[in-house]
This record gives C-alpha cells, structure tokens and sequence, in this order.
C-alpha cells in the first residue's frame, strides 16, 4: 500500500489558511455497502461528504470523498474515530481499515475507534483526477536513472511533456488543489460529518506527513496520533527525494548479506560479489532489457522490493532477469490516476528548482554520494514545470499537544530515519519516537517488532506515551 519509486519510477500558516468552522452542523452521511474493489471489505460500510475543492472559496464548487468504517462492536470501550491514511501519495485509502484488521490490528484498537478509511480527493472513489498520460508516459514513469548530463536533458523534455499533459487535461484545473494541506482540511470535514469533536489517526509513508500537517493546522482536534514510517519536515519536497538515494544505501546491505547466505539463487557468496551483481545486471539490462525491464527499471524494482520485511521475492528477481526470464512483478491499476494524483500532491505542496542544469550537478553529486540509486532520486521530474502551488507550505512546528507517536526502521529504503529525524526535532515536546533495529518500510504491524507493536497498541488504547524516546533491539519471530 506504500507508493514506491518504481511507481514513481514509473511559521504556523498566516492569513491566506482557511480553515472549516467548527459550528457548522454535521452533515448527513448515508452509509452502505463499499464499492467492489481488488479487496473484499465485508466489514466495512461506505458513504459520500462533499467538500469544498478550495477552502478559499467554501461556497464554490464541490468535490466528492468516499469515506468507510469498520464500526466498534464495544459500545463501552468506544472512544472515538481513528482515521487511518495508507501512504502515496497517488493510492486510494478506502480498504485500508479491512486490510489493518487483516493485519491482526488488537481487538483492544478495534473496540476503542470506529477505524475510518478515505480515497484522498483526487484519487478512487473520490473525485479523481487524470492527466490522461499516454502508455509510454506511464511505463517511463517519473524518475528514471541518468547515465550523464543529456539523460537529464532527455527527462526534462518529457517530464516538461507530461505537466503540459497535466494542464491541459480535464482535471487540469482540480490539481493545483489536490494538496497535503487541502486533504487534512478534508480530514476535519470527515472529523465534523462524524459528529466527533476530537480524531485520532494512524497514517503510514507519506500518511505521515499527512497527519502532521493535520495537527498544525488543527492542534486542539487531534486526539491520538501515529506517525509510521516518516517523511522528513518538508514533505515530499526535493529533499525527500534525495532521501530515497539514502534509503537504498541504508537497506541494501541487508539485502546483500541474505542474498549471499543463499548461495542457491546464483547472485555471490558475499555481500561484495551481490553488490556488484547488482551493476553488472543494471548495465546488462540497459544494453538488453528484459520483459520490458531496462536497468532504470530494475533499480526501482530492487528499491520497492527492499520495502518488504522478507526479501525472497526480490532475490527471486535479480535470479530471473539474471537467467533472461521476467520477473514476478505485480501489476497496478489505474496507474494513470496514482500518478497524475502523485504528481499533483508532490509539485502542489512545494516550490521545486526550475533550473535544468541544478538538477545535473544533482545527478552528479548523489551518483556519486549514493551510487545505487543516487542519479534516478536527484533526476528533474514534472514538478520543475509545474504552476507554483497556491498557498506556502505547511511548517511542521512544535506547537501544541503532546499526543503525537512515531515509529520509524532503522533501515527503512524509503523513508530513510535521517528524514524521519528532521520530523522528530519539529514536533520538539510534541512528539516521541520508537526507532527499530529493523529494515523495510512499515512498523506497525507489518514489521515483526514485537516492543514496537505493543508501544503503538498501547499508545491508540491508553494513550500512554513513552516518557522518552526509545530504540526496540531487533526481534525475530
């Protein structure tokens, strides 16, 4: 449920924030069965709430978010709402709540929140939007790898090409609103249409940044927060996109070591011999690539599969396209929306350089600083020729209450805890942080930290909030 590079591969706020008000009545939500989707969902009921598409104009036109809940059963343990965000940006959010519970979410957090899903707007059920990218603008993806600087011009001609797309598409004048802060402001729409005066919320990847921008803007309406698995302060600003270059650096090692302890997939007997394994293959697939897989390609197919706890599958990969065969790759629906929301929410929410050649001597500078995947994270994308976004970014501030959990890997390929950590010192007294002697992306749940787990349960149950910061050793089931 993360969106990955191999999908992308392929100051408080001043006057001009607008905010909901809090008198306004809820609104009526008529619950019914959930669309059908690649889930079953048959705990969850759905429903529909207008929202305003831009809070500078609440009276103007409006857009539709779908919304569903796996109701409490405990009427006597029922706390509140616990909204949930799956990360992205790009992917829906409705099944979520099934997938948590799935995911052997405790009954305890079961019995305390309704558990709330939502498409984002912009994305699946909700409003969506589309820049109607051509099949070899969604093959390409966002941010191949560079071998020099005329890679970088190439880009820049096609990323120019798709946010002309953007534009001039029937959702072009939805996405300059399809933002972090305009989703939050959404948020408090759902918090209100529930009845509830508080929520509480559980958001993943970028869900994170996501949930910290809804507690700066709406500090006295957050109850109980975690954050796993995080972005930096900024967002998913070009930093971020660094970030990812780190991330691979941080995880491939473990990748390398269970790789060389298993001599039967054919990739080195020592963690040097998989490494350089790993260029020999990206350059042999760039020559000759395979099923469709070029060498940009398998960085962002390695880089998504260091996202999983349990790296088989990836070793089975690099074994394939080692032997000419395809790998076994899943497909995605709908990549046309995932990416056209991506690209709105990303380039919308920050102001990015526009100059080509400062994106070359970017490429140069990570190729070098982090030669798995350094030039692909530093390559120009369509956000250099994007409109400017229409408010300031959200600053992410230490102000407010302290009802903020995070959980971040030590080793996490795409939210590295270097950019965690730039989140943690913004939240200051806010915030806590459980840091895991693990690899992959996701905590709760999907990892295997039991010290992790239990802090995250009994923080949404009791919301007792470790006094300090704290590092879970590494655990193995």
């Amino acid at each position: 449920m993360r969106t990955t590079l191999l999908i992308a591969a392929i100051a408080v706020l001043g006057a001009t924030v607008v905010t909901p008000t809090a008198s306004s009545a809820p609104a009526r939500l008529d619950w019914a069965p959930c669309p059908a989707g690649p889930l079953p969902t048959p705990d969850l009921e759905c429903t529909t709430l207008e929202v305003p598409l831009d809070y500078r104009d609440p009276n103007g036109r409006r857009i539709d978010l779908t919304i569903s809940r796996l109701p409490s059963k405990n009427p006597q343990k029922r706390r509140g709402v616990l909204l949930t965000n799956p990360g992205g940006p790009g992917p829906g959010g409705l099944d979520y709540p099934q997938l948590l519970k799935l995911f052997e979410l405790p009954q305890d957090v079961l019995d305390t929140y309704d558990v709330i899903g939502l498409d984002p707007r912009g994305t699946g059920h909700s409003t969506p939007v589309a820049c109607d990218f051509t099949p070899e603008q969604v093959a390409r993806g966002n941010l191949p790898y560079p071998n020099g600087p005329a890679d970088v011009l190439d880009q820049a001609e096609r990323a120019k090409a798709q946010a002309k797309r953007c534009a001039e598409s029937e959702s072009g004048p939805l996405l300059p609103h399809i933002t972090t802060a305009n989703t939050a402001r959404d948020m408090d729409r759902v918090r209100a249409a529930l009845g509830e005066s508080t929520v509480s919320y559980l958001g993943a990847s970028y869900g994170t940044y996501l949930g910290a921008v809804y507690t700066e803007l709406f500090p006295r309406r957050g109850d109980r927060f975690v954050l796993d698995s995080n972005l930096g302060a900024g967002g998913y600003d070009i930093e971020a996109m660094h970030g990812f270059a780190r991330g691979m650096e941080d995880r491939f090692p473990d990748f390398a070591e269970f790789a060389a302890a298993r001599p039967q997939y054919g990739l080195g007997t020592t963690p040097a011999q998989v490494t350089a394994k790993f260029h020999e293959l990206a350059a042999r697939l760039d020559r000759a690539p395979v099923a469709g897989i070029t060498g940009s390609l398998f960085r962002g197919l390695t880089f998504e599969g260091l996202y999983s706890a349990d790296l088989t599958a990836l070793a089975e990969n690099w074994q394939a396209l080692d032997a000419g065969k395809a790998p076994d790759v899943p497909t995605t629906d709908d990549l046309d929306t995932l990416l056209s929301a991506r690209f709105a929410v990303i380039c919308g929410d920050s102001t990015w350089p526009r100059s080509v050649r400062s994106y070359q001597l970017d490429v140069e500078v990570n190729r070098l600083r982090y030669p798995l995947l350094g030039a692909a994270a530093a390559n120009i994308s369509a956000c250099a020729y994007w409109p400017a976004p229409l408010e300031p970014r959200v600053r992410i501030t230490d102000q407010g209450p302290s009802n903020v959990l995070m959980v971040q890997n030590q080793r996490d390929p795409g939210t590295p805890l270097a950019n965690a950590r730039t989140l943690r010192s913004a939240l200051g007294d806010r915030a806590r942080m459980v840091t895991v002697d693990q690899g992959g992306h996701g905590v709760y749940l999907f990892g295997t930290n039991r010290c992790a787990n239990t802090a995250v349960t009994e923080f949404l149950v009791t919301g007792k909030q470790p006094s300090t910061d704290v590092l879970c050793a590494a655990e193995t089931r």
